[in-house]
C-alpha cells in the first residue's frame, strides 16, 4: 500500500509535540511493513466512504482516505 500525505497534515504534525511525533514515525514504519499489525488497530471507520483509522499511541490516531492502493492521510 502507497501513503501520500496533505499540506494540512504536515503542517498538523509538525505542532505536534515530539514525542507523539516519534511515536507517529514508528507507527509509520510499522504500518509500512504490516497495516494489519494489531498494535494498529487500522480500520475503516466510515460506513459510505473509505476513511480508515490508525492507532498512534493511547489518544493519538491519524485518519486517511484510501483510494486503490494509495491511502491519503489528512
Amino acid at each position: 500500500m502507497n501513503s501520500r500525505l496533505t499540506e494540512e497534515f504536515v503542517a498538523r504534525f509538525a505542532k505536534l509535540p515530539a514525542e507523539v511525533q516519534t511515536q507517529a514515525r514508528k507507527s509509520y514504519r510499522l504500518w509500512r511493513t504490516n497495516p494489519s499489525h494489531r498494535g494498529l488497530h487500522f480500520k475503516r471507520i466510515h460506513g459510505q466512504e473509505d476513511i480508515y483509522s490508525v492507532r498512534v499511541s493511547l489518544g493519538w490516531r491519524a485518519v486517511g482516505l484510501l483510494e486503490g492502493d494509495t491511502i491519503t492521510w489528512f
